[in-house]
């Protein structure tokens, strides 16, 4: 049963669960191709990054483990404060791991460029970022993207995981929220 208040806040939809679907079984092949004889260790960026992260390792053919961390530089607003936040750091050391971050959206760039930052300083075998959602214009910091579900434009958009206020994670598509309920 499909919720319809929640689907009365949503726009359009952006990006079906079939496309969905479809990209990140082609993101799981092409990273098994990649990682295939080496220690691949997935580091999901919580909360939003855990519906993701969860269809794309069932599609990673190759062994692999799992870690998370959540961070904060928005809190209840639309646009980041520019200060970012660790709230759950790591629980398994990464040096001499090959390491991919797995992300929901990257727009303006300072969050993931931060994780980034102090995950190379723990001396990681390799690090790169997997993102299903790229919002180009509105980078503020130039981050080496590895694996790209879809670029977007830039629309305030939830679902997926995805959320404002915390609602609309459970949609199983990424839609674009009516304008009047992020901007009152």
């Amino acid at each position: 049963m499909r919720s319809a208040v929640l689907d009365d806040d949503i726009a359009r939809v952006l990006i079906s669960e079939e496309d969905l679907r479809r990209r990140t079984r082609e993101l799981g092949l092409q990273i098994s191709r990649d990682y295939q004889g080496k220690d691949l260790h997935l580091i999901c960026v919580l909360k939003g990054g855990v519906t993701f992260l969860v269809d794309l390792m069932r599609e990673i053919c190759i062994p692999h483990s799992i870690d998370f961390m959540a961070t904060s530089s928005y809190g209840d607003a639309t646009e980041t404060s520019g200060v970012v936040r660790i709230l759950k750091d790591l629980d398994i050391p990464i040096a001499g791991r090959n390491v991919l971050i797995v992300d929901d959206i990257i727009d303006s760039g300072l969050t993931i460029a931060y994780l980034r930052r102090i995950l190379l300083e723990r001396q990681p075998a390799s690090l790169r970022i997997c993102t299903l959602l790229n919002k180009k214009e509105r980078r503020v910091v130039d981050v080496p993207l590895d694996y790209i579900g879809f670029d977007i434009p830039n629309e305030f958009v939830v679902g997926y995981g995805m959320d404002f206020r915390e609602l609309y994670r459970n949609l199983r598509f990424v839609g674009v929220l009516k304008p009047e309920l992020y901007r009152s």
